[in-house]
C-alpha cells in the first residue's frame, strides 16, 4: 500500500516542473516514503530512487527521507536491510539539494541525547562533509555552522578521566574526536593552501573559533595519560596535537596566540565572538598553555630565547584562570603548570616587583583555596608544596611583601577555625569585642574609602590619559640632582588596578573571617541552649 501511494505521488509530480511542486506534495512524499521504510519495503524504495526519471523529484524532495533512513540505520533491527538503507542514504546525499540536505543533517545531529549523540555523529560526519563540499557558495558559513553544531553536541558528553574510562569510551567521545579531526582536515587544507585569498578569510575565522572551542571542551577537562612512546594510544593527546597543528596551518601558531593573549589588542579581536564565547577564551588559552608547557605539545614552535622569569609571567595569568575553576581535572592542571614554570627558576631569583602584577598575588590565594577546600588529600598537599616552592623563588623583599597583603587577617582566620569558643585556648573569644571594634570594623571603613578613592582615580586617569599623552608634564621631581621621569598613564592605571585588586582580596578574606565568627558563635550558643 505504501509503495503504491509513493508511486502515485511520483507519477503525478513527473509531469510537473520543479517550481510547480506544492507544499502538499512534499508532505505526501515524505509520509509515503517513511511508511515504505517502516513497513520494510526498502528494496522498492531503492528502485524508485535509482530510477533516472525520478531524478528531479528526488533532488527536490528526497532530503525529507534522510531522517527516516537514518533512524532506521540507528535502530539496526533488520540487519539484512542495512545495506539497502546505506545505499539509499548514499544516493540521497548524492542527488538531493545540498542546501536542504545540510539543514536536514544538522537537525538530525541536534536531536539525540546520551549515548546516541556519538552514534549519529559518527554516522553523519562523512555525508555532512560531502554535502558542504558540494555547496556552490557560503561554504565558510556552512562549515562554521556544522562545526558549531557538532561541538555543541559533543560538549554534552561526559569526558572520561581514567585510563579505563578512556579505553572503554562508553559515550563515544574519543571516537568522535578522531572522526571530527578527519572531518575538519579538508577545510584546514583549503585555508592553508592560500591564507591570503579573501575567499578563505571567513573559513579561517570559523576554523579558529572551532579550535578555541575544542581547547575549552574537551581538552580543558580531559585527563591525559602518562607520556610514553605509544602516545598514539591517548586519544585526547592526539586530538590536542591535531588542534594545535590546525591553528598553525591556518596562520595562528602557538607563539602568536600565547604571546598576544595578554595584550590589549589581540590578533583575533576582529572576530565576532558572542559574549559567552569571549568569556571562554581565557579558558581556551589557559588550556593551550597547559598543553604546550606541561604536555609538551607544540613546544617546537616556541622561540628558545624566552627567559624563565618571562615564561612564568606569561603563564601566571593562565594559572590563575585554572585555579579559579572548581573541577579537579582543571585546577590540577593549574598546579602542574605552576610547578613546571617555577622549576625553571633558581631560588630567591624572582624580583619583588612581580608582585605588583595581579596574577602573582591571585595565584597564592588560589593555592590557599586548593589547600583548604579540595576534597582530595594529594592535591591539597600539592597545593601546599607549590606555595612553598613559589615562596622559595621570591627574593627576600618579595617574601616579605607576600606575607605582609594578608598576614593579620589570615592569622585571625586560622585562629577562628582552630580555636573553638568553648576551648578559647588563645583568648581570641574573650577579646573578640575589641577585635571587632578596633580591627574589623575600621578595616571595613578603610577598605570602602580606599576603594572609592582608587575607583575615582582610575576614572580620572582614564579620562585624562588621552590629554596627558598629547602634552608634556608642567612640573618635574628632582632627587639628588637627577630628574625622575613622569609615570606614564598606562603604568598609573596598572598600579591603581593592582591596588584595587589587593583591596578585593583583603575584603574577601575579611568577609570569610566574619562568616566564621558568626557560624562558630551561633553553634556555641545552640549547644549551650541545648544543655540547659
Amino acid at each position: 500500500m505504501a509503495v503504491e501511494e509513493l508511486q502515485c505521488i511520483i507519477k503525478r509530480c513527473q509531469i510537473l516542473e520543479e517550481h510547480d511542486f506544492k507544499e502538499e506534495d512534499f508532505g505526501l512524499f515524505q509520509l509515503a516514503g517513511q511508511r515504505c521504510i517502516e513497513d520494510g519495503y526498502i528494496n522498492q524504495l531503492l528502485e524508485i530512487i535509482q530510477d533516472e526519471k525520478n531524478k528531479t523529484i528526488i533532488k527536490t524532495m528526497g532530503w525529507n527521507l534522510v531522517g527516516p533512513v537514518v533512524r532506521c540505520l540507528l535502530r539496526g533491527r533488520e540487519e539484512d536491510k542495512r545495506e539497502e538503507c546505506f545505499l539509499i542514504f548514499d544516493l540521497l546525499v548524492k542527488l538531493c539539494n545540498p542546501k536542504e540536505l545540510l539543514l536536514g543533517l544538522l537537525e538530525l545531529i541536534e536531536e539525540p541525547s546520551g549515548k546516541q549523540i556519538s552514534q549519529i555523529i559518527l554516522l553523519l560526519l562523512q555525508p555532512l562533509q560531502t554535502v558542504i563540499q558540494k555547496l556552490p557558495n557560503n561554504k565558510a558559513y556552512s562549515a562554521g555552522l556544522a562545526l558549531s553544531t557538532l561541538w555543541s553536541q559533543l560538549s554534552l558528553l561526559p569526558v572520561p578521566h581514567s585510563e579505563e574510562q578512556i579505553q572503554a569510551d562508553d559515550y563515544g567521545l574519543c571516537q568522535c574526536c578522531r572522526a571530527l579531526i578527519e572531518f575538519t582536515k579538508p577545510f584546514v587544507a583549503e585555508v592553508a593552501s592560500d591564507k591570503e585569498d579573501p575567499a578563505n578569510t571567513k573559513l579561517k575565522d570559523e576554523l579558529l573559533k572551532f579550535c578555541f572551542k575544542s581547547l575549552k571542551c574537551p581538552l580543558l577537562t580531559a585527563q591525559f595519560l602518562e607520556q610514553s612512546e605509544e602516545v598514539g594510544n591517548d586519544p585526547f593527546r592526539c586530538f590536542a596535537s591535531e588542534i594545535i597543528g590546525f591553528l598553525s596551518q591556518i596562520g595562528y601558531p602557538v607563539p602568536q596566540i600565547i604571546l598576544n593573549h595578554g595584550r590589549k589588542k589581540r590578533t583575533w579581536d576582529y572576530l565576532e565572538f558572542e559574549e559567552e564565547e569571549d568569556r571562554q577564551l581565557a579558558d581556551s588559552v589557559a588550556a593551550l598553555t597547559y598543553l604546550v608547557f606541561v604536555q609538551g605539545i607544540g613546544t617546537d614552535q616556541l622561540p628558545m630565547v624566552l627567559s624563565p622569569s618571562y615564561l612564568l609571567q606569561l603563564n601566571m595569568e593562565h594559572i590563575e584562570v585554572l585555579l579559579q575553576r572548581t573541577e579537579q581535572s582543571v585546577y590540577s592542571k593549574g598546579l602542574e603548570l605552576l610547578e613546571t614554570s617555577l622549576l625553571r627558576l633558581e631560588d630567591n631569583s624572582l624580583c619583588y616587583q612581580y608582585l605588583e602584577i595581579k596574577s602573582f598575588l591571585a595565584v597564592p590565594q588560589g593555592l590557599v583555596k586548593v589547600m583548604t577546600l579540595c576534597p582530595i588529600e594529594t592535591l591539597r598537599k600539592t597545593g601546599l608544596a607549590m606555595l612553598q616552592l613559589y615562596i622559595d623563588k621570591l627574593d627576600s623583599q618579595g617574601k616579605y611583601t607576600l606575607f605582609r597583603i594578608m598576614a593579620s587577617l589570615n592569622l585571625l582566620r586560622y585562629l577562628v577555625i582552630k580555636d573553638n569558643e568553648d576551648d578559647n585556648q588563645t583568648g581570641l573569644w574573650t577579646e573578640l569585642g575589641k577585635i571587632e571594634n578596633n580591627f574589623l570594623q575600621p578595616l571595613h571603613v578603610g577598605l570602602n574609602m580606599s576603594k572609592a578613592h582608587y575607583e575615582a582615580e582610575i576614572k580620572n586617569s582614564q579620562q585624562n590619559s588621552q590629554a596627558a599623552s598629547m602634552c608634556k608634564s608642567v612640573c618635574s621631581v628632582t632627587v639628588g640632582g637627577e630628574e625622575i621621569p613622569t609615570m606614564p598613564p598606562e603604568m598609573q592605571l596598572k598600579v591603581l588596578h593592582s591596588a584595587l585588586f589587593t583591596f578585593d582580596l583583603i575584603e574577601s578574606v575579611l568577609a570569610r573571617v566574619e562568616e566564621l565568627i558568626e557560624i562558630k558563635s551561633k553553634s556555641t550558643s545552640e549547644e549551650n541552649a541545648g544543655m540547659k
